[in-house]
């Protein structure tokens, strides 16, 4: 048993071989078809959102605010509940963490796959998910949750280093392209007048810096991700 559990560890702190470059390029035009199609975008819009609402939830853990619950709708719209303080750089930090979570969690993700950690990375995003799940409070949240941390354990556990390669390759480059959507979407509700209790119009309220200026920022994160990611991924 102790050299089975051993084995695990190596397993999950050891390296990988890197991914074929050809791969690299496949999983690349496969998230760009799971994130430009409009009918795909509406459903795999969703793992976008566990991440978003999961960075409101983390972010607020660690300034110290007490997190309530997380809600994830079937309409890839979702909520976090947190108290603590209602202004201040734990609020603003909360607030700021859901449309930039996608986009660093995908960098995150494109350094453990550059540095042949596929097993690491699989078994991060795992973790993540099983502890987002003791925080969700609706029955959609937790079936969502629980089919895609089903999915990351059964590729770690029983996937071969090729699958889990193209696995994990595939998801990182979808958290890196799919951070710049929602930020797009985002400013194009508010030019047409919606979503006026966004993210950056509550960090607009809380800071007193515009709106536009705090969606211009998440672009920027998005992008910055998206082309150091990229890089590392290419370069792997």
């Amino acid at each position: 048993m102790n050299q089975s559990i051993g084995d695990v560890w190596q397993r999950v702190v050891g390296t990988q071989p890197a991914p074929p470059h050809w791969l690299v390029l496949a999983c690349a035009g496969a998230a760009l078809l799971g994130i430009l199609p409009h009918p795909v975008w509406r459903v795999s819009r969703n793992v976008v959102t566990i991440a978003h609402e999961g960075g409101h939830g983390l972010i607020a853990l660690l300034t110290g605010r007490r997190l309530h619950g997380i809600r994830l709708h079937s309409d890839t719209s979702g909520l976090t509940v947190s108290s603590g303080r209602p202004t201040g750089p734990g609020m603003v930090l909360t607030a700021a963490a859901g449309y930039t979570a996608p986009s660093l969690l995908g960098l995150g993700g494109a350094t453990l796959l550059a540095t042949r950690h596929t097993t690491a990375l699989l078994w991060v995003c795992t973790a993540l998910l099983a502890v987002m799940l003791t925080r969700l409070r609706n029955a959609y949240g937790v079936l969502t949750v629980l089919v895609t941390g089903g999915a990351f354990f059964a590729v770690s556990w029983w996937g071969s280093e090729q699958l889990q390669a193209g696995f994990a390759c595939l998801g990182v480059w979808f958290l890196l392209l799919a951070g710049v959507r929602p930020v797009l979407e985002l400013q194009g509700k508010r030019r047409r007048g919606g979503a006026r209790d966004s993210d950056a119009d509550q960090l607009a309220r809380l800071t007193g810096v515009g709106a536009l200026l705090w969606v211009a920022l998440f672009l920027v994160v998005a992008l910055s991700c998206l082309l150091a990611g990229a890089s590392q991924l290419l370069g792997a």
